[in-house]
């Protein structure tokens, strides 16, 4: 599943040929992925411009000159693919249209952006902008990780007293919104504290340590360009590299990375998730 990194990564790649530029033709090739798609989806979104394209979690969210926001959830296997004209420097013809292109929208200057999804474990709904974050799936999200509302005094509040293991707690999408398996992974070697860790044992000190060490990770996964695990592309079709600087995350058996550390990286699951890291020197 696409993480916040991935999803920012794929935000920025689409920013060029869809912000600010309207939607000329929209094409709807059935009529569900996860869940039902809108009623009149392609008729709703046709003539649209796009007035901002935001993210929130792992959510891309366009605002639409209409008044209705675009939600899309990439699930497991969704890509968003870019052809046609690009950046305004090159052009490139586009590409025969592919079983699993489910959405397909072509834009002002020439671009055509593609929802491709073979699991069909993505989504995508339309609703009124004024009251979109009250959405079912956004409504429940925590702060964003690398915004002003999660800072130290929030997470010390928030993990307060928490039984919990740290892992299961960063992973809450109601604490923290878009914090996923593979960088909660990295947070917590970084940081030095074992995944089995109680979230309420660890000090108020321990706690406002991650806070900097999440936005960290994450920001050098973004400016890498996301991690590619499986299914996962850019906008433009190309894979991340973020994954080749993983530290504890599937490194099962290898040496921990930490100098004069001497251990070997561990796999253990917690609540059905793999769980990588050091018993050397994650305490």
């Amino acid at each position: 599943m696409p993480e916040l990194p991935e999803v920012e990564t794929v935000r920025r790649g689409l920013l060029p040929v869809m912000e600010g530029r309207t939607i000329l033709q929209a094409q709807v090739n059935r009529p569900d992925l996860r869940w039902p798609l809108p009623e009149r989806m392609a008729e709703r979104l046709t003539g649209q411009r796009v007035l901002a394209l935001r993210r929130r979690s792992k959510y891309l969210l366009a605002d639409l000159s209409g008044g209705e926001t675009l939600l899309v959830h990439l699930g497991m296997s969704g890509r968003m693919l870019v052809s046609g004209a690009m950046l305004g420097a090159f052009h490139h013809d586009h590409p025969a249209p592919q079983k699993h292109d489910h959405v397909v929208l072509d834009m002002e200057g020439g671009a055509r952006v593609t929802f491709n999804d073979a699991r069909r474990f993505g989504a995508m709904d339309l609703m009124p902008s004024d009251s979109a974050e009250s959405h079912p799936l956004l409504a429940v999200l925590g702060p964003e990780p690398l915004g002003n509302g999660f800072d130290e005094s929030y997470l010390v509040a928030a993990l307060k007293g928490r039984r919990t293991p740290i892992k299961a707690a960063l992973l809450d999408q109601h604490l923290v919104a878009g914090l996923g398996n593979i960088y909660v992974c990295e947070t917590l070697f970084r940081a030095g504290l074992s995944p089995r860790r109680l979230a309420g044992d660890l000090g108020p000190a321990q706690v406002a340590a991650l806070v900097p060490i999440i936005r960290e990770v994450l920001a050098e996964a973004i400016e890498a360009g996301g991690s590619s695990l499986r299914d996962y592309r850019q906008a433009d079709g190309e894979l991340g590299y973020f994954q080749h600087s993983f530290r504890v995350y599937d490194r099962e058996g290898q040496a921990c990375t930490t100098p004069g550390c001497g251990g070997t990286i561990q796999r253990i699951v917690q609540s059905g998730r793999s769980s990588f890291y050091c018993p050397q020197c994650q305490l």
